[in-house]
Protein backbone atom coordinates (compact mmCIF):
# COMPACT_ATOMS: atom_id res chain seq x y z
CA UNK A 1 0.00 0.00 0.00
CA UNK A 2 2.99 2.28 1.01
CA UNK A 3 4.60 1.53 -2.20
CA UNK A 4 1.94 2.45 -4.15
CA UNK A 5 1.14 5.55 -2.76
CA UNK A 6 5.46 6.31 -2.78
CA UNK A 7 4.80 5.35 -7.00
CA UNK A 8 1.84 7.77 -7.18
CA UNK A 9 3.85 10.15 -5.40
CA UNK A 10 6.75 10.49 -7.27
CA UNK A 11 4.94 10.10 -10.91
CA UNK A 12 2.60 13.10 -9.80
CA UNK A 13 6.20 15.27 -9.41
CA UNK A 14 7.54 13.71 -12.62
CA UNK A 15 4.05 15.66 -14.10
CA UNK A 16 4.16 18.37 -12.16
CA UNK A 17 8.24 19.10 -13.31
CA UNK A 18 7.44 18.52 -17.22
CA UNK A 19 4.27 20.85 -16.45
CA UNK A 20 6.55 23.65 -15.12
CA UNK A 21 9.02 23.04 -18.05
CA UNK A 22 6.12 23.49 -20.45
CA UNK A 23 4.56 26.44 -19.00
CA UNK A 24 7.79 27.97 -17.98
CA UNK A 25 9.04 27.91 -21.86
CA UNK A 26 5.27 29.02 -23.21
CA UNK A 27 5.94 32.30 -20.88
CA UNK A 28 9.49 32.95 -22.53
CA UNK A 29 7.87 31.95 -26.07
CA UNK A 30 5.65 34.90 -25.51
CA UNK A 31 8.30 37.59 -25.55
CA UNK A 32 10.10 36.31 -28.48
CA UNK A 33 8.41 37.68 -32.06
CA UNK A 34 9.50 34.37 -34.00
CA UNK A 35 6.47 32.22 -33.03
CA UNK A 36 3.78 34.69 -32.82
CA UNK A 37 0.00 34.01 -33.43
CA UNK A 38 -0.70 37.55 -33.79
CA UNK A 39 0.90 37.15 -36.78
CA UNK A 40 -1.78 36.84 -39.44
CA UNK A 41 -0.27 38.96 -42.73
CA UNK A 42 2.54 40.73 -43.69
CA UNK A 43 1.44 43.74 -42.59
CA UNK A 44 1.83 42.36 -39.01
CA UNK A 45 5.57 42.88 -37.75
CA UNK A 46 7.58 40.32 -37.80
CA UNK A 47 9.60 42.75 -34.58
CA UNK A 48 6.38 42.10 -32.16
CA UNK A 49 5.95 39.36 -29.98
CA UNK A 50 2.59 37.38 -28.43
CA UNK A 51 2.88 39.60 -25.42
CA UNK A 52 3.18 43.30 -27.43
CA UNK A 53 -0.04 42.29 -29.59
CA UNK A 54 -2.27 41.40 -26.70
CA UNK A 55 -1.17 45.00 -24.56
CA UNK A 56 -0.38 47.08 -27.54
CA UNK A 57 -3.03 47.37 -30.61
CA UNK A 58 -1.16 50.43 -31.66
CA UNK A 59 2.11 48.25 -32.38
CA UNK A 60 0.10 45.44 -33.64
CA UNK A 61 -1.22 47.58 -36.41
CA UNK A 62 1.53 49.92 -36.54
CA UNK A 63 2.04 49.13 -40.35
CA UNK A 64 -1.60 48.63 -41.25
CA UNK A 65 -2.97 52.28 -41.48
CA UNK A 66 -2.65 52.79 -44.76
CA UNK A 67 -4.64 49.68 -45.67
CA UNK A 68 -7.52 50.23 -43.61
CA UNK A 69 -7.24 54.22 -44.80
CA UNK A 70 -7.67 52.53 -48.62
CA UNK A 71 -9.97 49.94 -47.80
CA UNK A 72 -7.73 46.95 -48.74
CA UNK A 73 -8.92 45.39 -45.42
CA UNK A 74 -11.22 45.78 -42.48
CA UNK A 75 -10.28 46.97 -39.12
CA UNK A 76 -12.40 44.45 -37.49
CA UNK A 77 -9.99 41.90 -37.97
CA UNK A 78 -7.59 43.00 -36.71
CA UNK A 79 -9.28 43.94 -33.52
CA UNK A 80 -9.98 39.97 -33.50
CA UNK A 81 -6.72 39.03 -33.44
CA UNK A 82 -5.53 41.63 -30.41
CA UNK A 83 -8.89 39.73 -28.70
CA UNK A 84 -7.71 36.96 -29.32
CA UNK A 85 -4.15 37.66 -28.31
CA UNK A 86 -5.38 39.49 -25.43
CA UNK A 87 -7.02 35.67 -24.24
CA UNK A 88 -4.20 33.82 -24.62
CA UNK A 89 -1.98 35.95 -22.39
CA UNK A 90 -3.96 36.18 -19.89
CA UNK A 91 -4.45 32.41 -20.05
CA UNK A 92 -0.18 32.26 -20.15
CA UNK A 93 -0.72 34.00 -16.99
CA UNK A 94 -2.81 32.20 -15.29
CA UNK A 95 -1.09 28.78 -16.24
CA UNK A 96 1.83 30.80 -14.22
CA UNK A 97 -0.42 31.20 -11.12
CA UNK A 98 -1.13 27.78 -11.20
CA UNK A 99 2.59 26.52 -11.20
CA UNK A 100 3.25 28.79 -8.41
CA UNK A 101 0.48 27.25 -6.29
CA UNK A 102 1.71 23.92 -7.23
CA UNK A 103 4.78 24.78 -4.78
CA UNK A 104 2.34 24.38 -1.71
CA UNK A 105 0.44 21.89 0.09
CA UNK A 106 -2.32 19.68 -1.41
CA UNK A 107 -4.92 22.32 -1.45
CA UNK A 108 -3.12 24.72 -3.02
CA UNK A 109 -1.84 22.03 -5.63
CA UNK A 110 -5.62 21.67 -6.25
CA UNK A 111 -6.48 25.49 -6.69
CA UNK A 112 -3.24 25.67 -9.18
CA UNK A 113 -4.73 23.32 -11.21
CA UNK A 114 -7.71 24.56 -11.75
CA UNK A 115 -5.76 27.97 -12.22
CA UNK A 116 -3.65 25.88 -15.09
CA UNK A 117 -6.49 23.81 -16.53
CA UNK A 118 -8.64 27.25 -16.79
CA UNK A 119 -5.62 29.26 -18.41
CA UNK A 120 -4.76 26.73 -20.87
CA UNK A 121 -8.21 26.23 -22.35
CA UNK A 122 -8.20 30.41 -22.38
CA UNK A 123 -4.85 29.66 -24.28
CA UNK A 124 -6.59 27.82 -27.19
CA UNK A 125 -9.97 29.64 -27.44
CA UNK A 126 -7.48 32.58 -27.71
CA UNK A 127 -5.30 31.00 -30.62
CA UNK A 128 -8.29 29.38 -32.20
CA UNK A 129 -9.67 33.44 -32.38
CA UNK A 130 -6.43 34.02 -34.14
CA UNK A 131 -6.64 31.73 -36.95
CA UNK A 132 -10.30 32.55 -37.43
CA UNK A 133 -9.36 35.53 -37.99
CA UNK A 134 -6.64 34.74 -40.31
CA UNK A 135 -9.24 33.18 -42.01
CA UNK A 136 -11.69 36.05 -42.13
CA UNK A 137 -8.85 38.46 -43.00
CA UNK A 138 -7.95 35.52 -46.09
CA UNK A 139 -11.60 35.56 -47.47
CA UNK A 140 -11.96 39.16 -47.23
CA UNK A 141 -8.77 40.67 -48.86
CA UNK A 142 -8.98 42.36 -52.02
CA UNK A 143 -7.55 40.16 -54.76
CA UNK A 144 -5.82 43.25 -55.97
CA UNK A 145 -4.47 43.81 -52.79
CA UNK A 146 -3.65 40.04 -51.61
CA UNK A 147 0.29 40.90 -52.30
CA UNK A 148 0.68 43.92 -50.53
CA UNK A 149 -1.20 42.59 -47.77
CA UNK A 150 0.18 39.32 -47.89
CA UNK A 151 -2.30 36.73 -45.66
CA UNK A 152 0.38 34.89 -43.40
CA UNK A 153 -0.62 31.62 -41.86
CA UNK A 154 0.27 31.75 -38.14
CA UNK A 155 2.34 29.25 -37.76
CA UNK A 156 2.57 30.51 -33.58
CA UNK A 157 -1.19 28.87 -33.18
CA UNK A 158 0.32 25.68 -33.73
CA UNK A 159 3.65 25.74 -31.59
CA UNK A 160 1.18 28.19 -28.92
CA UNK A 161 -1.72 25.98 -29.43
CA UNK A 162 0.36 22.08 -29.23
CA UNK A 163 1.92 23.11 -26.18
CA UNK A 164 -1.26 24.52 -24.84
CA UNK A 165 -2.83 20.96 -25.08
CA UNK A 166 0.00 19.05 -23.70
CA UNK A 167 -0.12 21.52 -20.86
CA UNK A 168 -3.79 20.69 -20.31
CA UNK A 169 -3.65 16.98 -20.78
CA UNK A 170 -0.41 16.95 -17.82
CA UNK A 171 -3.17 19.09 -15.44
CA UNK A 172 -5.55 16.28 -16.24
CA UNK A 173 -3.54 13.76 -15.76
CA UNK A 174 -2.26 15.33 -12.26
CA UNK A 175 -5.66 15.97 -11.42
CA UNK A 176 -6.46 12.55 -11.30
CA UNK A 177 -3.38 11.20 -9.40
CA UNK A 178 -4.07 14.05 -6.69
CA UNK A 179 -5.90 12.82 -3.51
CA UNK A 180 -8.83 14.35 -2.26
CA UNK A 181 -8.57 17.64 0.00
CA UNK A 182 -9.00 16.28 4.01
CA UNK A 183 -11.91 18.40 5.78
CA UNK A 184 -10.19 21.46 7.33
CA UNK A 185 -6.62 21.12 5.65
CA UNK A 186 -5.65 25.33 4.99
CA UNK A 187 -4.26 26.96 2.20
CA UNK A 188 -0.02 26.29 2.79
CA UNK A 189 3.24 26.56 1.66
CA UNK A 190 6.72 26.11 2.97
CA UNK A 191 8.83 29.38 3.64
CA UNK A 192 11.49 28.48 1.08
CA UNK A 193 8.60 28.44 -1.47
CA UNK A 194 7.46 31.51 -0.14
CA UNK A 195 10.78 33.62 -0.11
CA UNK A 196 10.84 32.40 -3.97
CA UNK A 197 8.11 33.68 -4.87
CA UNK A 198 8.90 36.93 -3.39
CA UNK A 199 11.73 36.57 -5.40
CA UNK A 200 10.08 35.94 -8.83
CA UNK A 201 8.64 38.89 -9.80
CA UNK A 202 12.13 40.58 -8.94
CA UNK A 203 13.49 37.83 -11.53
CA UNK A 204 10.74 38.65 -14.25
CA UNK A 205 11.84 41.80 -14.50
CA UNK A 206 15.69 41.17 -14.75
CA UNK A 207 14.81 38.75 -17.41
CA UNK A 208 12.78 41.59 -18.96
CA UNK A 209 15.26 44.36 -19.07
CA UNK A 210 18.33 42.65 -18.09
CA UNK A 211 18.59 39.20 -20.21
CA UNK A 212 15.43 39.74 -23.06
CA UNK A 213 17.45 42.31 -25.00
CA UNK A 214 20.54 40.48 -25.24
CA UNK A 215 17.97 39.29 -28.58
CA UNK A 216 19.35 41.99 -30.00
CA UNK A 217 22.69 41.11 -30.04
CA UNK A 218 22.02 39.53 -33.61
CA UNK A 219 21.98 42.95 -35.24
CA UNK A 220 25.61 42.74 -34.61
CA UNK A 221 25.78 39.96 -37.71
CA UNK A 222 24.09 42.15 -39.91
CA UNK A 223 24.33 44.88 -42.26
CA UNK A 224 20.90 46.83 -40.44
CA UNK A 225 19.32 49.92 -41.33
CA UNK A 226 16.97 51.50 -38.69
CA UNK A 227 13.70 50.03 -39.67
CA UNK A 228 14.88 47.57 -42.23
CA UNK A 229 14.86 43.85 -41.57
CA UNK A 230 17.25 41.23 -40.79
CA UNK A 231 17.55 38.70 -43.84
CA UNK A 232 20.00 36.35 -45.43
CA UNK A 233 20.49 39.34 -47.89
CA UNK A 234 22.44 42.31 -45.27
CA UNK A 235 24.26 38.96 -43.25
CA UNK A 236 27.58 39.86 -42.63
CA UNK A 237 29.27 37.58 -40.27
CA UNK A 238 31.82 38.99 -38.03
CA UNK A 239 32.50 42.00 -40.60
CA UNK A 240 31.46 44.71 -37.71
CA UNK A 241 33.57 42.84 -35.22
CA UNK A 242 36.54 42.98 -37.47
CA UNK A 243 35.70 46.90 -38.60
CA UNK A 244 36.02 48.08 -34.65
CA UNK A 245 39.80 46.94 -34.70
CA UNK A 246 40.89 47.42 -38.12
CA UNK A 247 39.38 50.78 -38.72
CA UNK A 248 42.03 53.80 -37.28
CA UNK A 249 39.13 55.94 -36.99
CA UNK A 250 37.32 54.09 -34.53
CA UNK A 251 40.14 52.38 -33.00
CA UNK A 252 41.27 55.62 -31.81
CA UNK A 253 37.55 56.62 -30.64
CA UNK A 254 37.81 53.27 -29.22
CA UNK A 255 41.05 54.20 -26.85
CA UNK A 256 39.87 57.43 -26.11
CA UNK A 257 36.28 56.12 -24.78
CA UNK A 258 38.25 53.70 -22.80
CA UNK A 259 40.85 55.85 -20.97
CA UNK A 260 37.95 58.13 -19.77
CA UNK A 261 35.68 55.10 -18.98
CA UNK A 262 38.06 53.79 -16.60
CA UNK A 263 39.56 57.10 -15.35
CA UNK A 264 36.28 58.15 -13.91
CA UNK A 265 35.38 54.64 -12.72
CA UNK A 266 38.52 53.91 -11.01
CA UNK A 267 37.97 57.25 -8.99
CA UNK A 268 34.42 55.29 -7.84
CA UNK A 269 36.08 52.51 -7.26
CA UNK A 270 38.86 54.06 -5.25
CA UNK A 271 36.49 55.99 -3.19
CA UNK A 272 33.92 53.48 -2.97
CA UNK A 273 34.46 53.86 0.88
CA UNK A 274 32.85 57.51 0.91
CA UNK A 275 29.92 56.24 1.77
CA UNK A 276 30.60 53.64 4.46
CA UNK A 277 32.51 56.27 6.26
CA UNK A 278 29.24 59.08 5.65
CA UNK A 279 27.37 56.03 7.24
CA UNK A 280 29.48 55.82 10.33
CA UNK A 281 29.41 59.43 10.54
CA UNK A 282 25.93 59.90 10.56
CA UNK A 283 24.89 57.12 12.89
CA UNK A 284 27.79 58.85 15.36
CA UNK A 285 25.04 61.90 15.32
CA UNK A 286 23.52 62.28 18.96
CA UNK A 287 20.58 64.24 17.83
CA UNK A 288 18.19 62.25 15.64
CA UNK A 289 16.47 64.89 14.08
CA UNK A 290 19.41 66.67 12.94
CA UNK A 291 20.09 63.12 11.90
CA UNK A 292 17.02 62.56 9.95
CA UNK A 293 17.53 65.84 8.57
CA UNK A 294 20.76 65.54 7.15
CA UNK A 295 20.20 62.19 5.61
CA UNK A 296 17.10 63.52 3.97
CA UNK A 297 19.17 66.27 2.57
CA UNK A 298 21.66 63.87 1.13
CA UNK A 299 19.28 61.51 -0.02
CA UNK A 300 17.27 63.55 -2.17
CA UNK A 301 20.13 64.06 -4.80
CA UNK A 302 19.48 60.83 -6.07
CA UNK A 303 16.04 60.95 -7.24
CA UNK A 304 16.45 64.33 -9.26
CA UNK A 305 17.49 64.10 -12.33
CA UNK A 306 20.52 65.18 -14.14
CA UNK A 307 18.73 67.30 -16.25
CA UNK A 308 18.03 69.41 -13.29
CA UNK A 309 21.08 69.05 -11.57
CA UNK A 310 22.78 70.13 -14.87
CA UNK A 311 20.27 73.04 -14.77
CA UNK A 312 21.78 73.84 -11.38
CA UNK A 313 25.26 73.52 -12.24
CA UNK A 314 24.61 75.80 -14.74
CA UNK A 315 23.34 78.48 -12.81
CA UNK A 316 25.85 78.44 -10.10
CA UNK A 317 29.04 77.35 -12.65
CA UNK A 318 28.64 79.26 -15.62
CA UNK A 319 29.53 82.36 -16.97
CA UNK A 320 26.94 84.63 -15.74
CA UNK A 321 26.39 82.41 -12.47
CA UNK A 322 26.18 82.39 -9.21
CA UNK A 323 29.92 82.10 -8.16
CA UNK A 324 30.96 84.77 -11.50
CA UNK A 325 28.01 87.13 -10.24
CA UNK A 326 29.07 86.96 -6.20
CA UNK A 327 32.85 87.31 -7.28
CA UNK A 328 31.54 91.08 -8.97
CA UNK A 329 29.71 92.24 -6.05
CA UNK A 330 32.18 91.77 -3.59
CA UNK A 331 34.80 93.12 -6.13
CA UNK A 332 36.82 90.06 -7.00
CA UNK A 333 35.71 90.46 -11.00
CA UNK A 334 36.32 93.94 -12.75
CA UNK A 335 32.91 95.09 -13.84
CA UNK A 336 32.47 94.34 -17.65
CA UNK A 337 35.18 91.14 -17.24
CA UNK A 338 33.95 87.98 -18.56
CA UNK A 339 34.09 85.44 -15.44
CA UNK A 340 35.43 82.01 -16.22
CA UNK A 341 33.13 79.21 -17.41
CA UNK A 342 33.99 76.65 -14.83
CA UNK A 343 31.01 74.11 -16.05
CA UNK A 344 31.90 74.25 -19.81
CA UNK A 345 35.78 74.14 -19.69
CA UNK A 346 37.55 70.97 -20.10
CA UNK A 347 39.57 71.28 -16.94
CA UNK A 348 39.33 68.45 -15.12
CA UNK A 349 36.69 66.80 -16.50
CA UNK A 350 36.86 63.42 -14.95
CA UNK A 351 37.15 64.62 -11.03
CA UNK A 352 33.71 67.14 -11.82
CA UNK A 353 31.78 63.89 -12.97
CA UNK A 354 33.08 61.93 -10.12
CA UNK A 355 32.19 65.03 -7.67
CA UNK A 356 28.85 65.72 -9.17
CA UNK A 357 28.04 61.94 -9.06
CA UNK A 358 29.32 61.42 -5.64
CA UNK A 359 27.25 64.33 -4.71
CA UNK A 360 23.84 62.67 -6.17
CA UNK A 361 24.72 59.14 -4.68
CA UNK A 362 26.46 59.43 -1.59
CA UNK A 363 23.05 59.97 0.59
CA UNK A 364 21.21 56.61 -1.17
CA UNK A 365 24.41 54.89 -1.12
CA UNK A 366 24.65 54.91 2.55
CA UNK A 367 21.47 53.88 3.45
CA UNK A 368 22.59 50.15 2.75
CA UNK A 369 25.40 51.00 5.40
CA UNK A 370 22.63 52.33 7.81
CA UNK A 371 21.32 49.30 7.65
CA UNK A 372 24.08 47.34 8.18
CA UNK A 373 25.03 49.23 11.74
CA UNK A 374 21.46 48.64 12.25
CA UNK A 375 22.20 45.09 12.30
CA UNK A 376 25.83 45.07 14.62
CA UNK A 377 25.18 43.18 17.95
CA UNK A 378 25.20 45.80 20.41
CA UNK A 379 26.75 43.41 22.61
CA UNK A 380 29.95 44.26 21.13
CA UNK A 381 29.58 47.96 21.98
CA UNK A 382 29.06 47.06 25.45
CA UNK A 383 31.65 45.08 25.68
CA UNK A 384 34.00 47.97 24.04
CA UNK A 385 32.28 50.40 26.52
CA UNK A 386 33.49 48.16 29.17
CA UNK A 387 37.32 48.07 28.16
CA UNK A 388 37.13 51.46 27.85
CA UNK A 389 36.90 52.30 24.00
CA UNK A 390 36.03 55.98 22.90
CA UNK A 391 33.60 56.72 20.38
CA UNK A 392 36.19 56.69 17.65
CA UNK A 393 37.98 53.27 18.77
CA UNK A 394 34.20 51.65 18.51
CA UNK A 395 33.80 52.98 14.89
CA UNK A 396 37.33 51.52 14.50
CA UNK A 397 37.38 48.14 15.98
CA UNK A 398 33.34 47.65 15.57
CA UNK A 399 31.21 49.32 13.16
CA UNK A 400 33.95 49.12 10.14
CA UNK A 401 34.79 45.65 10.24
CA UNK A 402 31.18 44.89 10.46
CA UNK A 403 30.27 46.75 7.89
CA UNK A 404 33.22 45.65 5.80
CA UNK A 405 31.62 42.55 4.61
CA UNK A 406 28.89 44.47 2.73
CA UNK A 407 31.79 46.52 1.56
CA UNK A 408 33.79 44.26 -0.53
CA UNK A 409 30.39 42.77 -2.11
CA UNK A 410 29.75 46.06 -3.09
CA UNK A 411 33.11 46.78 -4.51
CA UNK A 412 33.42 43.57 -6.49
CA UNK A 413 29.93 44.37 -8.26
CA UNK A 414 31.63 48.61 -8.21
CA UNK A 415 34.25 46.47 -10.14
CA UNK A 416 32.42 44.22 -12.76
CA UNK A 417 30.47 47.13 -13.70
CA UNK A 418 33.58 49.21 -14.40
CA UNK A 419 32.87 49.61 -17.68
CA UNK A 420 28.97 50.81 -17.05
CA UNK A 421 29.19 54.84 -15.99
CA UNK A 422 25.63 55.29 -17.38
CA UNK A 423 24.79 57.84 -19.76
CA UNK A 424 22.51 60.64 -18.80
CA UNK A 425 25.03 62.34 -16.87
CA UNK A 426 27.49 62.72 -19.48
CA UNK A 427 25.08 63.38 -22.22
CA UNK A 428 23.64 66.50 -20.40
CA UNK A 429 27.05 67.99 -19.33
CA UNK A 430 28.95 67.13 -22.41
CA UNK A 431 29.67 69.99 -24.70
CA UNK A 432 32.35 71.50 -27.42
CA UNK A 433 34.95 71.68 -24.98
CA UNK A 434 35.04 68.39 -23.02
CA UNK A 435 33.95 66.20 -25.14
CA UNK A 436 37.29 64.32 -25.83
CA UNK A 437 37.26 63.57 -21.97
CA UNK A 438 33.43 62.90 -21.19
CA UNK A 439 33.05 60.57 -23.92
CA UNK A 440 32.58 57.47 -21.91
CA UNK A 441 31.42 54.14 -23.12
CA UNK A 442 27.97 54.43 -22.82
CA UNK A 443 27.55 57.74 -24.22
CA UNK A 444 29.72 56.46 -27.06
CA UNK A 445 27.38 53.47 -28.17
CA UNK A 446 24.36 55.40 -27.80
CA UNK A 447 26.07 58.53 -30.19
CA UNK A 448 26.90 55.19 -32.63
CA UNK A 449 23.73 53.66 -32.37
CA UNK A 450 21.12 56.90 -32.04
CA UNK A 451 23.07 59.93 -33.30
CA UNK A 452 24.78 58.12 -36.12
CA UNK A 453 22.61 54.82 -36.76
CA UNK A 454 25.41 52.59 -36.85
CA UNK A 455 23.04 50.04 -35.00
CA UNK A 456 25.22 46.99 -35.36
CA UNK A 457 28.53 48.69 -34.70
CA UNK A 458 26.99 50.20 -31.36
CA UNK A 459 25.64 46.42 -30.59
CA UNK A 460 29.42 44.82 -31.36
CA UNK A 461 30.50 47.53 -28.65
CA UNK A 462 27.52 46.97 -26.50
CA UNK A 463 28.44 42.82 -26.52
CA UNK A 464 32.46 43.78 -25.84
CA UNK A 465 31.67 45.39 -22.85
CA UNK A 466 29.21 42.92 -21.30
CA UNK A 467 31.63 40.35 -21.70
CA UNK A 468 34.33 42.44 -20.45
CA UNK A 469 32.33 43.39 -17.25
CA UNK A 470 31.89 39.45 -16.58
CA UNK A 471 35.09 38.50 -16.85
CA UNK A 472 35.89 40.87 -14.50
CA UNK A 473 32.97 39.85 -11.79
CA UNK A 474 34.58 36.76 -12.02
CA UNK A 475 38.50 37.59 -12.04
CA UNK A 476 37.30 39.79 -8.98
CA UNK A 477 35.49 37.13 -7.25
CA UNK A 478 38.46 35.09 -7.73
CA UNK A 479 40.72 37.53 -6.04
CA UNK A 480 38.16 37.83 -3.15
CA UNK A 481 38.37 34.37 -2.90
CA UNK A 482 41.94 34.31 -3.13
CA UNK A 483 42.43 37.15 -0.55
CA UNK A 484 39.90 37.07 2.15
CA UNK A 485 38.50 33.30 1.34
CA UNK A 486 34.99 34.70 0.96
CA UNK A 487 33.19 35.05 -2.79
CA UNK A 488 29.37 36.25 -3.86
CA UNK A 489 29.42 34.30 -6.92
Amino acid sequence: MKEDKTEKKGAVSSLYIVQRIFTVLMIVMAFFPIANPAKICGLVSRKISLFTSAVSYSSLVGECKRAFRMNWIDEYIFIITFVGALIAVIGIIATGVGICASLGNLKLQRLGLRFTIFGTIGEVVGYIVCFVSYIILKGNVRPDKLEKVNPDFPIGVIVFGVGAIILLALSLAISAKLPKVPEGMKYEMESKYKLFLMFLPFALLAFLFCYLPLYGWRYAFFDYKSGGTLSADNFVGFKWFTYLFKNEATRRDLINVMTNTLAISGLNVVTSWIPMIFAVFLCEMRSMKFRRIVQTFTTIPNFISWVLVYAVALSIFSTDGFINTFAKQIGLLAPGKTGPNYLMGDSMTWVKMWAWGTWKGVGWSAIIYVSGIAGIDQSLYEAATVDGAGRFQKMRHVTIPGLLPTFFVLLLMAIAGILSNGLDQYLVFRNAENAEHINVLDLYVYTLGIGNGSIPLSTVVGMFKSVISVILLFAANGASKLLRGESIV
